[in-house]
């Protein structure tokens, strides 16, 4: 039996003891995530991963290390392979508008998200943040250039 699966990309980035996450609308509930999308056709990891992150929280984001690659299946029975890279942001562009359905950008600290835990869109939030803090960083040299 085959079965779809979804690539995606998430961006772990700390600043300050200080999370960088999303707000974002998802099926009429209001979710906490990291800024996180699909891989799109020609496009590498590293690149959607600093894509996403532009989009969803107008940061430009610098990876530096994987975290892990994490599969799943939603309730809705849908796979997905996540690849949560962490890295660095620059440079803001408040000026910029963020995709559809993201409410805000927000940095929390691990408190504020264990608050707010039944708000995470999936346990891979929790999950990628606790493998960044138990030192899970692996070189972005594990990707193989598709070229």
């Amino acid at each position: 039996m085959s079965c779809d699966i979804h690539v995606t990309v998430a961006a772990i980035v700390r600043r300050d003891e200080r999370y960088l996450i999303v707000e974002e609308t998802v099926g009429g509930r209001l979710v906490l995530n990291q800024p996180a999308g699909h891989l799109e056709s020609r496009e590498t990891i590293v690149e959607a991963a600093v894509r996403e992150t532009l989009e969803e929280t107008a940061w430009d984001f610098v990876p530096r290390t994987l975290v892990g690659i994490y599969q799943y299946e939603s309730t809705e029975g849908v796979a997905y392979l996540r690849f949560a890279l962490a890295g660095d942001v620059t440079r803001h562009h408040p000026e910029r508008a963020l995709d559809r359905g993201i409410e805000q950008a927000l940095w929390l600290t691990r408190a504020q998200l264990m608050a707010r835990v039944a708000d995470h869109r999936g346990p891979q939030v929790l999950r990628a943040i606790d493998d960044y803090e138990s030192g899970r960083h692996y070189p972005l040299d594990a990707f193989v250039d598709p070229s």
